[in-house]
């Protein structure tokens, strides 16, 4: 079953660090975090060490 989840976190842009908050959908709480990685990492050209995630919720 798919279900959306929020994700919190932070990620580093330059010098500083962005807060962020996505919706994903995902079958599980893993690969909701495996898609925050994927779309910042795409999207910003952001490493995984350099994104902090908080909290994950399930919608």
């Amino acid at each position: 079953m798919v279900s959306a989840f929020t994700v919190k976190g932070r990620f580093l842009m330059g010098s500083s660090f962005q807060k962020f908050e996505k919706v994903v959908r995902a079958s599980q709480e893993e690969n909701a975090r495996e898609k925050v990685f994927l779309d910042l990492g795409s999207k910003h050209g952001v490493k995984r060490k350099n994104i902090i995630i908080e909290a994950i919720q399930a919608d």
